[in-house]
Order: structure tokens, then sequence, then C-alpha cells
């Protein structure tokens, strides 16, 4: 098991590399050169010489070798340089939204998982009655409804019935939980809805097809009460689908929230990403997606060290 785990955690450097050199070479291709758009938002005419001033002093002048070459040396020294449109250093900018979008995907993540496994398991257990028929309803309607539009009705439904807003700006959690958790409280709720659909259905389908099997008959013919045959034996192997479905959810929740940050003003990475891409900001872009996919590749590795010790049947060499 520790081999493996070293195994994947070596295999994480050639393909972080791989989206490196993938994001880099993309990001280049586009069509737009930041610096005119700088000079279009400040509504002047610029001569060539300054564009060209302006393009050596972002680096931009050098080979593309030399760019990507500087860019790797910096992480390797944890420095991810200066943002080229606003002109601060991308680690600032990065950190005062990371703390954000965390926690709004931990909190998403968590309603998510006690709505799923209650609400699945439930269905399973009383397959075809109108519990099961209600589960289904609600997980379709998940599935269906997305989130910003709950959010916006969330919104109204405040506005209109209470005369009451969340908070504009937000308010670390380390500095006024309750400020914290009375903005963030409602886009989770929103986005853990939608992602507990996938996972109810998942966790119903995986549940219903673990009580058909033969050491559960087996276990309850000896006389084993049903409570402990769902939690000791069942629940245990139907849970690994489940945890692979969540813990996907989750990666894609820190970077790809952008329409829901909107609605509910949240400046979290999502909305930094696009704003970057927009701005043709090279060197955000590249950090960002480098980032998210760090996030994906070491979610997916705890994901399956986490199914090794659920179930203890699986052994990793």
């Amino acid at each position: 098991m520790r081999l493996y785990i070293l195994k994947r955690l070596l295999l994480m450097i050639p393909t972080l590399f791989g989206v490196a050199v993938l994001i880099f070479l993309l990001i280049r291709v586009a069509p737009g050169d930041i610096v005119e758009l700088k000079y279009a938002g400040q509504g002047a005419y610029a001569p060539p010489e300054a564009i060209a001033s302006e393009r050596a002093q972002l680096g931009l002048d050098k080979p593309l070798w030399y760019q990507f070459a500087a860019w790797m040396w910096g992480i390797a020294h944890v420095d991810f340089g200066i943002s080229m449109w606003t002109g601060r250093p991308i680690i600032h900018e990065v950190a005062i939204r990371l703390e954000l979008s965390l926690q709004l995907a931990l909190m998403a993540t968590l309603i998510a998982i006690l709505i799923s496994v209650a609400m699945g398991t439930l269905a399973a257990l009383y397959q075809d009655t109108w519990i099961d028929y209600f589960v289904r309803i609600f997980s379709i309607a998940g599935l269906a409804i997305p989130s910003f539009w709950l959010g916006i009705v969330i919104i109204l439904a405040f506005v209109i019935y209470f005369r009451w807003l969340p908070p504009l700006i937000f308010t670390s959690f380390w500095v006024d939980p309750r400020e914290n958790l009375s903005q963030m409280i409602w886009p989770a709720l929103a986005v853990g809805y939608r992602y507990s659909a996938v996972a109810t259905r998942m966790t119903r389908s995986t549940v219903l097809e673990v009580l058909r099997e033969d050491y559960i008959r087996t276990a309850r013919a000896k006389g084993v009460g049903e409570r402990a045959v769902l939690i000791r034996h069942a629940l245990k192997n139907a849970m690994l689908p489940v945890i692979t479905v969540i813990g996907l959810e989750f990666a894609f929740l820190v970077g790809g929230l952008v329409v829901t940050e909107q609605v509910f003003n949240l400046n979290g990475i999502g909305k930094l990403l696009v704003e970057a891409i927009s701005q043709r900001d090279y060197l955000m872009v590249q950090n960002l997606v480098l980032l998210i996919s760090f996030v994906f590749i070491f979610v997916n590795f705890l994901v399956d060290v986490i199914n090794a010790f659920v179930d203890p049947r699986i052994r990793y060499q």
C-alpha cells in the first residue's frame, strides 16, 4: 500500500507537467493580445513602440520555450509570478479567493452527503413505495434544476417574503463565523441539492444491488438484525461508487461554479478564471488551470485510498 501511494504521488508530476504544456500552448494559440486589450480598455491610441515596450516588460517578447521554462522554474520555487493584468502577485490573487471556493465546495459536499446517503438508502430499503417514488422525484428535480436558477429563487424568496438579503461582501469564517455562514449557507444549499441528486441515485442503485447479494441473505438467515445487516454489510460495499462520484464532484466544485458565484456575488476561483481568460492574462490562466488540475488529480488519489480503507478486499499493489 505504501509503495502504491508513493507511485501515485510521483505520477502526479508528469501528469501536471503534461497539463502545463497543453494549457501553455493553447492559451497562446487563442486570438487576442493582453497589451492591446489593456490599451483598448483605456480608450487611447497606442503606438507600436508602446505596445512593443509593454510586451517586453511582460516578457512576451521572449521565445515560447523561454517563457515556459521561466514559468516552470517559478513554480518549482513556489513563485507563481505577477498577474499581467493587475500587476499583483498571483499567489495573493488566488489565496484570497481559494478560501471561498474551498469552503463552498466543502459545505456543498457535506450537504450532499447528508442528503444522498440517507435518502438513497431509504429509497432502496422501501423500493417501489411512496418513499421510493418521493426520493426519485426529488433527485430527478435536482438533476433538472440548475443550481444558479435555484439560487435566484432562494434570493427572491428571502427578499420578497422575509425582506432580507444575504451579505454581499465575503467575510472569512475565522473573522466572523455567523456572518460567513449567513452568506455561504444558501449557495451551498443550492449547489449541494444539485450535487446530491447524482449521489442519491447512485446510492439507491448500489444499495439495491448489494441487498440482493447472497451474503446479505445469509446474514438475515442467521438472525442478524436489519440495522446491522444494513450498516455492517450492505453500506460498506455500496459506498465505493458513491465515494468516487462525490470525490469527482467535489473537485469540480472548486473551479466550476462560475454562474452560481455570479448569482450570489461570490468572487471565487471560477469567476477569477473566466476574467483571466477574457483579459488574456496568460500567467493567471496557466496557474489556475494547473491548480484545478492538481485538485482533480489529488482528490482522485484520495478517493482510491479511502476506497481501500472502506473495503478491506481492495489491496493496491
